[in-house]
């Protein structure tokens, strides 16, 4: 069972099997309480942990400690998509690219132009063009937008076959989430798809510095029939990553 990691319990019990961590988690307590003070809402504090954590170390910023890793991950969730029907014709929405770890993936994989990848954070997306001139894939024109909200306003009707978001509900409020679903559907081709990872807890959903969320698989599927979504859970992710995954798509008239 995934459980709370928000209880004192586990905190303890934590602190006393990893010492060596406990002035770090205290100096980013510090750091979030600040920014949460000085910030309107979730979008814009965690807008200033990006920048914080990207000024710091790009792969880091996007969960990766290691380049090693960096990789592993991208080609992790690259590997998955192609399992699960993606093509290079597909016409792709990556939220929360980041700095294009796996995005670099399927920048090279689809068709020029096909790949748009937005985040909140400026400062990662700087990032991402950099990683677009490392692995020289500027003459397959991924489109890199920053944006304020998961509305997606400035996105066509029925645009894209694949919306991918991989650590981003991990990160998100339920109302953030809620913005997604309640949108995602218009700019979804009706036979598209949604794939997104979530940190899944069989317990009481919590957070955790408002930087990390977890929720009950029912609670996201629930949220997401409410928009007109539907939602399955991808039992086959579950061996390969520590999240958990949903794909969800439009329901079919009549």
């Amino acid at each position: 069972m995934k459980r709370s990691r928000s209880s004192l319990v586990h905190q303890v019990t934590y602190a006393t099997k990893n010492p060596h961590k406990i002035l770090p988690h205290l100096r980013r307590l510090a750091r979030d309480t600040w920014f949460r003070l000085r910030t309107r809402d979730h979008v814009a504090y965690y807008r200033a942990v990006m920048k914080s954590d990207t000024a710091r170390d790009p792969e880091g910023a996007v969960g990766s400690h290691t380049h090693k890793r960096w990789l592993a991950l991208g080609r992790l969730q690259f590997d998955y998509l192609l399992e699960h029907g993606l093509k290079p014709e597909c016409r792709m929405l990556e939220i929360g690219c980041g700095n294009l770890r796996a995005g670099r993936l399927f920048v090279g994989y689809l068709y020029t132009g096909n790949y748009y990848g937005i985040d909140i954070s400026p400062d990662i997306l700087m990032a991402a063009q950099d990683t677009i001139v490392k692995h020289g894939l500027g003459d397959k024109l991924p489109y890199l937008t920053p944006v304020r909200d998961l509305r997606f306003a400035f996105l066509p009707d029925e645009y894209f076959d694949v919306v991918h978001a991989h650590s981003v509900f991990s990160h998100s409020p339920p109302d953030v989430i809620e913005e997604c679903f309640a949108h995602v559907g218009r700019i979804m081709k009706p036979d598209g798809w949604f794939d997104f990872t979530f940190d899944r807890t069989e317990g009481k959903e919590h957070q955790v510095l408002r930087e990390d969320f977890y929720y009950r698989t029912e609670t996201l599927i629930a949220l997401a029939e409410k928009h007109g979504l539907r939602a399955v859970f991808m039992e086959d992710w579950e061996n390969r990553h520590k999240q958990s995954k949903i794909r969800i798509t439009r329901r079919r008239a009549g």
